[in-house]
């Protein structure tokens, strides 16, 4: 019987196709922020309603509105930053190792998460 060889990290050839997937989610992240700036920018300039009766109301709920685009847009800022820094990792070689158990993270979840630094097993742990 044949000893079967642990994996200890990818190639190459799967390190490319794992950045080909990180930079087009970057990009589709990227789209979303531009987005998510946009209505910013334009919930801004909604300036002669001054005269509307139940101006108040609005303004609260423009407001609660605002703060959940902020919100959203900070939360799309970090994931474009842990996918960055994946990029790092893929041109350091060690994407895909997991920083808890040094193992292997199987190639589905990194497919599934592709900033992930922990494996399933070490994020159950975790929890």
């Amino acid at each position: 019987m044949e000893k079967e060889i642990t994996k200890t990290k990818y190639n190459d050839n799967e390190l490319q196709e794992f950045r080909t997937l990180i930079e087009y989610k970057i990009k589709l992240a990227r789209e979303e922020l531009n987005e998510l700036a946009g209505t910013l920018s334009a919930s801004n300039t909604n300036g002669d309603d001054a005269a509307i009766a139940g101006k108040t109301l609005e303004d609260g709920s423009a407001t609660y509105e605002k703060e959940q685009t902020n919100q959203l847009a900070a939360r799309q800022k970090k994931f474009i930053e842990q996918l960055e820094a994946a990029l790092v990792r893929i041109q350091n070689k060690t994407y895909g190792i997991c920083r808890v158990t040094g193992n292997l993270i199987p190639a589905e979840r990194l497919r599934a998460v592709p900033h992930t630094t922990m494996s399933m097993e070490a994020k159950l742990k975790q929890d």
